[in-house]
């Protein structure tokens, strides 16, 4: 009798902590119907108004700008190595597109999708092939945090993205040419640390609509 009590005890918490696990989950990645609709375009993105989620595609030539004063030495360097003296990221290609944010996880140091990786990845697969995105394509960067070097950081998050891009073309049928994988390594954290902190919010997949 003792063993029973002890198990209808244990058995709610069990649930309780899956529970809890699976809400967590939840609230960290969008759904596949709030990633099509963070991804389809609107009419404020096409006229540049602040939308959340909505970055500007650059559609012309910037116009002429007066000549700016001469570089000094120490802000060439400055420019050159960023604020924690990592080289500086290049600049975005969209300035503002329809985007997405995803916390994909990979083993540590691999390009491998763990099982809760694919989980995610069913959720943007499903966007990604519905009729509503159909005639978009998409740039998929990788993003690592800060622990390693630059360089190993960027060929791991090239390799991250790779693996998303194959997991989606070979589960849902969406043309590897709609994808274009990007490594971003650690030059874009969406959260700003210092180098080498473990950060799970910067190991991240962000996929932006660059247009039909």
């Amino acid at each position: 009798m003792r063993w029973l009590v002890v198990s209808l005890l244990v058995a709610p918490l069990a649930f309780g902590a899956s529970q809890a696990h699976a809400q967590a989950r939840a609230q960290a990645n969008p759904s596949a119907a709030d990633i099509i609709k963070q991804l389809t375009p609107t009419g404020s993105s096409l006229t540049g108004s602040a939308t959340r989620g909505i970055r500007q595609l650059p559609s012309q030539d910037p116009a002429p700008q007066a000549a700016a004063p001469a570089p000094t030495a120490g802000s060439v360097r400055q420019a050159a190595t960023g604020a924690v003296g990592r080289p500086a990221a290049p600049p975005p290609l969209a300035a503002m597109a329809p985007s997405v944010n995803l916390t994909v996880n990979f083993l540590t140091g691999s390009a491998e999708l763990t099982p809760e990786a694919k989980r995610t990845l069913d959720d943007l697969g499903q966007a990604l092939s519905s009729q509503a995105l159909a005639q978009y394509k998409f740039r998929v960067e990788g993003h690592t945090d800060t622990v390693g070097s630059p360089a190993y950081n960027r060929s791991l998050s090239a390799r991250r993205a790779d693996a998303v891009v194959a997991y989606i073309a070979s589960k849902y049928n969406v043309a590897a040419d709609r994808m274009q994988p990007v490594g971003m390594g650690s030059d874009r954290p969406l959260v700003p640390t210092p180098d080498q902190t473990p950060e799970a919010r910067n190991r991240r997949v962000q996929v932006v609509n660059v247009g039909s």
